[in-house]
């Protein structure tokens, strides 16, 4: 998919929401292993924030239009003929 040219995840919606769900995973991860509940649901606040921004910012036109992909070649598998034996 490297060369995936119909740029999924290149918005400023799609890093906006990963980078705020990231945040939340480090943080959720740092206080679970502090044992404090409070902060580890703060995290997964943020985690979920990161996916309301995401999604507002994609509502506001900062998001990518989907595309449908384009075919490149032939069919990867053809029918057999209808002669062939097995």
């Amino acid at each position: 998919m490297a060369g995936s040219s119909h740029g999924h995840g290149h918005t400023p919606a799609a890093w906006t929401g990963v980078i705020i769900s990231f945040i939340g995973f480090l943080v959720a991860g740092a206080f679970m292993v502090m044992a404090n509940t409070v902060g580890f649901w703060a995290g997964m606040v943020l985690i979920i924030g990161g996916a309301v921004v995401g999604g507002i910012m994609r509502a506001m036109g900062l998001g990518a239009n989907p595309k449908p992909l384009k075919m490149t070649g032939g069919p990867l598998a053809t029918r057999e003929p209808a002669t062939a034996e097995s």
